[in-house]
């Protein structure tokens, strides 16, 4: 099958990273928020790997976490404290919200690694004074990079760090791009696999698969009916087991807005000029926010109604971890957006370690069912 390498990449994420240290020698990296600034780790030769869950029922974290945090924080704690991700040399976070701040703590605290970074990223994106003190915040990154590899990182290398993750992002923005034709060549399962995928390994090599895939796609006529056209927007998902099951019930999903899918790679650096690390910063700063940092002024509307109107979204599945209070402060806000400035209408799930896929079926199906029907008058 076409997608099966991104699909396997998802499933080894661990056994690649694994594989990649004793190919490379090189350090590995584990981050907690897409945030993070990655060119500057490709440019020291370390491989950034994204720290996600895995989906399955646990008991290991009640003794670090509280359990009214969101179950992706738990989730991704519970990963580390069953030693999945024992061959990280480093973990990191840029400044995010407190649930997954309080998974980092408590992974530095109990699961110690040769190396941690706390990077403060301002929560305020707004204000002119951003990028400034994010560039400064950078400089200070890439010091203490530098300490931990034994390595200078030059301005030449940062600039290939900015055009491996540039790269990347051009292809994937390629990929969603056919993802607006009336029968989209992947489905929304086959997106994640993409993207997730390409948090996980060598974006070098991520880049190379897409670009032997890209001319199959752009002639690929699935076989299976598009149906109806759905954006999926929200917390963190990379649940499987979910979107195939909405697929299954005649849907597919077009686009998405959520850190493992569009957010991740929408923007890109760009020319670096003189100074990369400025550079960078203005690239996080400017990226299709995330809720946490969408503030004083909600500027993620425009950019989600673009999203449904370009891909012609006939209906949106809205989507919050449990008890994360930015993602769900946003829900009023985008249905009313979505519903008055293009007449869709939304449907709001709250996700848990595992979802009640039994539940979630019946709401799906209710749903579906309701778009079609508009679709008669």
């Amino acid at each position: 099958m076409m997608m099966d390498t991104f699909s396997q990449w998802y499933d080894a994420r661990h056994e690649y990273a694994k594989h990649w240290k004793e190919r490379t020698g090189g350090k590995v990296m584990g981050y907690f928020c897409t945030y993070f600034p990655e060119e500057i780790l490709y440019a020291a030769d370390v491989l950034p790997v994204r720290i996600l869950g895995s989906h399955e029922p646990q008991d290991v974290t009640e003794p670090h976490i509280f359990g009214m945090y969101c179950p992706f924080c738990r989730d991704c704690l519970a990963q580390g404290l069953k030693g999945r991700y024992d061959y990280l040399d480093g973990i990191g976070i840029s400044q995010s919200c407190l649930h997954v701040r309080q998974a980092y703590t408590s992974w530095n605290l109990h699961i110690p690694t040769g190396f941690s970074y706390y990077l403060p990223m301002p929560n305020n994106l707004q204000t002119p004074h951003a990028v400034p003190y994010l560039r400064a915040e950078l400089e200070a990154f890439k010091e203490a990079v530098e300490e931990w590899t034994g390595r200078e990182i030059t301005d030449d290398d940062l600039r290939r760090g900015i055009e491996i993750m540039d790269e990347n992002r051009r292809l994937m923005r390629e990929v969603y791009d056919l993802r607006k034709r009336p029968d989209p060549p992947i489905t929304g399962t086959e997106a994640m696999h993409m993207v997730v995928s390409g948090q996980m390994v060598d974006k070098r090599d991520h880049s190379a698969e897409i670009e032997t895939l890209l001319p199959r796609l752009r002639d690929h006529v699935p076989e299976r009916e598009t149906g109806d056209r759905l954006i999926i927007i929200g917390s963190e998902d990379d649940d499987r087991e979910f979107l195939e099951m909405v697929e299954s019930l005649g849907a597919t999903f077009v686009v998405d807005d959520h850190c493992t899918g569009s957010r991740y790679f929408w923007n890109i650096v760009g020319d670096p000029g003189d100074d990369p690390l400025t550079a960078i910063a203005r690239r996080y700063v400017e990226r299709p926010a995330c809720p946490s940092k969408d503030w004083p002024e909600r500027n993620r509307m425009p950019h989600l109604v673009d999203l449904a109107r370009e891909w012609d979204a006939q209906g949106a599945i809205l989507i919050q971890q449990k008890f994360c209070d930015p993602h769900e402060l946003d829900i009023p806000a985008t249905k009313k957006a979505l519903k008055e400035e293009l007449d869709i209408p939304s449907l709001f799930l709250e996700f848990d370690v595992t979802v009640p896929i039994g539940q979630f079926k019946i709401r799906s199906e209710a749903f579906l069912e309701t778009i079609r029907e508009e679709d008669l008058f």
